[in-house]
């Protein structure tokens, strides 16, 4: 299954929410707030456990901008694990470096971070990395690429950085200087995403 690369309004509307995080998909979402196609302001909200389940799942691979293959995988690497499986599944979304970068504020959204990763305008504890799916860790502290620093790309950063929200609380970011560190895992009450990640567990068990 190829990545998704139809009108993110679709989408937005399909789950009633601004997952990109974009000013446009808000203004849509207060002009057109039902859901897409010709039956969209007729459309049924009673859904069955699985439809529920299978929403659910559909929009944290939308928000998060993961194909199926390695969302399942993120799911295997987690269930395992000490301690609340939605909590961790979520926990590890959060950690992608795709993901880092734009709640750092060092991109508008998180497709275009995953695009900066995947052109290694970034480095990891003085590394170059271009691997959107990399797990940050602890301690990890994510700089400009200086061979990428004239680069267009950084030229409004700062200022586009510095208008964001604050980095969540695991997070240190000096918009600034565009340098951010891992400070903490993430723990619930610490993801933006609205996503009930125990329904997704509860998918994933059947």
């Amino acid at each position: 299954m190829a990545r998704f690369r139809g009108p993110k309004g679709k989408i937005c509307r399909r789950f009633g929410e601004n997952i990109y995080g974009s000013d446009k998909y808000s203004a849509l979402l207060s002009r057109k707030g039902y859901k897409p196609g010709i039956h969209g302001q007729k459309f049924s909200s009673n859904q069955s456990e699985y439809g529920k389940q299978l929403t659910m799942k559909q929009k944290a691979k939308f928000t998060y901008g993961i194909l199926e293959k390695q969302f399942r995988k993120h799911y295997e690497d987690v269930k395992n694990k000490e301690g609340i499986v939605g909590d961790n599944f979520l926990a590890r979304l959060e950690q992608r470096m795709d993901n880092v970068i734009y709640r750092l504020g060092f991109a508008v959204n998180r497709p275009q971070a995953r695009q900066a990763v995947n052109h290694g305008m970034f480095l990891v504890n003085g590394k170059k990395m271009t691997i959107p799916s990399y797990e940050v860790k602890i301690g990890d502290e994510i700089t400009v690429n200086p061979t990428k620093a004239g680069n267009g790309y950084f030229k409004n950063l700062k200022e586009v950085a510095s208008s964001k929200k604050a980095a969540p609380t695991w997070l240190s970011a000096d918009t600034k200087k565009i340098i951010g560190k891992v400070i903490s895992k993430p723990k619930q009450g610490d993801f933006d995403a609205n996503i009930d990640a125990a329904i997704i567990v509860e998918f994933f068990s059947k």
